[in-house]
């Protein structure tokens, strides 16, 4: 089994990027899916944010309206950590589970975990191995404000709530570009797919692939 890390800034392709490796025989643990997972009503996270930010963001259903909790969580870097310290725990808990089972099933998979804010909350030593999905700082802006709707001031905040890009490609063992066309972004997703099979078939590769 073969544990990797998919990051990258908000609007880089992560999406894009984790998909092509599902089509290349990759098990997908998607953190944005777990994280709504932990806070559906009743469960403990949810239990806590509400008790944190006050029954002001559910919707009369007692789900979390996200909209509004992002407008008062992107507003403020003291609420967004806490939001984050209150919720991760939990989706590491979940994420675990799912790795177990997906190994009982199949011991040689390649299990890619797409997570946001792997060197914010700084939990990049729990993989083999981290990938990261590079866009520039402009073209996440002019994706946020198309895909979310959103004015140019709040994509921006957006942005400035997470590690800048080039600080975490620093950080990531290894950097898929996602600046140019698809059909590039996939040529450079073969390469690193060839290699996770490799790494996954001969461990004593992945130290020489990661950063001290």
């Amino acid at each position: 089994m073969l544990n990797v890390a998919l990051t990258g800034g908000i609007a880089c392709g992560k999406s894009t990027v984790a998909n092509m490796f599902v089509q290349k025989g990759a098990h997908l643990i998607d953190f944005d899916i777990l994280s709504h997972e932990v806070q559906k009503p009743g469960r403990a996270a949810w239990e806590k944010v509400v008790g944190y930010f006050g029954e002001s963001i559910l919707f009369p259903d007692k789900k979390i309206d996200r909209m509004k909790l992002a407008a008062i969580v992107f507003s403020d870097e003291q609420k967004i950590a806490a939001l984050n310290k209150i919720v991760h725990p939990y989706v590491f808990l979940e994420w675990h589970d799912h790795l177990e089972k997906i190994a009982y099933k199949e011991k040689n998979a390649i299990i890619i975990a797409a997570v946001p804010l792997l060197f914010e909350v700084n939990s990049q030593h729990l993989f083999d191995v981290n990938l990261l999905v590079f866009a520039s700082e402009e073209q996440q802006l002019k994706r946020l404000i198309g895909r979310n709707k959103l004015s140019e001031a709040e994509a921006q905040k957006r942005i400035k709530s997470q590690m800048p890009i080039e600080q975490k490609a620093a950080l990531a063992d290894i950097v898929i570009d996602n600046k140019n066309s698809l059909s590039d972004t996939q040529k450079r997703v073969d390469e690193v797919w060839q290699l996770l099979k490799e790494m996954e078939q001969n461990p004593a590769m992945i130290s020489r692939n990661k950063k001290s």
